[in-house]
């Protein structure tokens, strides 16, 4: 049965939103940042939410999903939550405090909230391994066989620095790499880049590298790293300030979890790591009653995205070309053959990820081409 777009991709005005944020980095803050100075929205337009969740070792589980994982926090269909995340890359359990003294980056509010979850948060027992997440939450009448909508309002550092590492057996040439190394990118607010060193600059466009909500009960608990339908370290890029993701409803309450932070991805990931940051994410979430995905959707004020996933990257291609068909098919209203060969001419497959155990491609789905059709988007 087809599923309306219109219906099932957004909701009336009533939904909408009053006012849209500050850009997380405002031209007006100090150039160049350590972590002592977090890039603030503006408190003139910065969105009020209903919720605060902070990144404080109650609300935090180290690295897996689970039915069974205590929710640390409840929320309503349509509720704003501002959720804070944090980055543990470099730093130890054993001597938290030395990689902030190593790197000459003050232990400020923020690195001391890091220190404190670093100490007091436990590894899952059965030696799951991922990363450092917030939650989960639990949304009041999310239902299996729903779909959750997370809108993405804003994205904000809290602390004005990032990590990048390379190391043996990681990435995506991993015997080619001979030696450790982490690499300290310094946020220029001014120019709104990431400075690795004098004449290497990275444009800053912060997105959530994991997003997930649990599996089936079934499952049982498993790892951050690979991503999956439910969602997890799906690492895609365009997931900014002003998307959207649409994610499958397998547990009440959808267990929603978010961490991995990155200031900044080229599509591949292929030293084994973004620029790890802490981030504060605000979301709108969205209950959308009997609509049922088979994997995670997104949308963007320009394109529609659609995933592919799986071990092989072969594999994980032709199942977002699927995907990509089934959408212009399903949603859009054409035939079969008409989607392919949309996809074909009019539509790019990216590189998501190479090295999440579970690989990554995803189809950008341009509105443009659709030149019938108009489609409303919440921003």
């Amino acid at each position: 049965m087809k599923t309306s777009r219109r219906h099932f991709l957004r909701r009336t005005g009533q939904r909408g939103l009053a006012a849209l944020s500050v850009a997380a980095l405002p031209a007006g803050a100090s150039p160049l940042l350590t972590s002592q100075s977090p890039l603030p929205a503006s408190p003139a337009t910065a969105i009020k939410p209903d919720h605060v969740i902070r990144s404080l070792p109650e609300n935090m589980v180290w690295g897996y999903f689970g039915a069974d994982v205590p929710t640390v926090y409840t929320v309503k269909d349509g509720d704003v939550v501002e959720i804070q995340t944090v980055n543990p890359s470099g730093v130890s359990r054993t001597n938290p405090d030395e990689f902030y003294t190593k790197n000459n980056l003050p232990i400020d509010a923020h690195a001391k909230e890091v220190i404190a979850i670093m100490k007091n948060v436990k590894p899952e027992p059965s030696g799951i391994r991922g990363h450092m997440l917030t939650g989960p939450i639990y949304i009041d009448g999310a239902q299996p066989g729903d779909t959750l909508e997370i809108r993405i309002l804003d994205l904000t550092f809290p602390a004005g620095f990032g990590i990048n590492s390379v190391w043996p057996g990681g990435g995506g040439i991993p015997d080619a790499v001979t030696s450790r190394e982490t690499f300290v990118y310094r946020y220029d607010s001014k120019r709104r880049v990431a400075v690795l060193k004098e004449g290497v600059e990275i444009p800053l466009k912060p997105f959530m590298g994991v997003m997930a909500l649990s599996p089936p009960p079934g499952t049982g608990r498993v790892s951050s790293i690979p991503p999956a339908f439910f969602g997890g370290n799906l690492d895609i890029k365009h997931l900014t300030k002003g998307t959207t993701l649409f994610l499958p409803v397998s547990v009440p309450g959808g267990l929603f979890t978010t961490g991995d932070g990155h200031g900044a991805q080229g599509n591949g990931e292929v030293s084994g790591v973004a620029i790890e940051t802490a981030l504060t994410l605000t979301a709108r979430f969205i209950v959308h009653k009997g609509k049922t995905l088979k994997m995670p959707r997104a949308e963007t004020p320009t394109h529609f995205i659609a995933v592919g996933l799986d071990k092989d990257l072969n594999k994980a291609m032709k199942n977002a070309l699927t995907e990509a068909v089934t959408f212009i098919k399903e949603e859009l209203g054409f035939t079969f053959n008409e989607a392919l060969s949309i996809a074909s001419t009019g539509v790019d497959f990216e590189v998501s990820q190479v090295v999440d155990q579970t690989l990554g491609v995803h189809a950008m789905i341009p509105k443009s081409i659709f030149t019938k059709r108009k489609f409303s988007y919440w921003t």
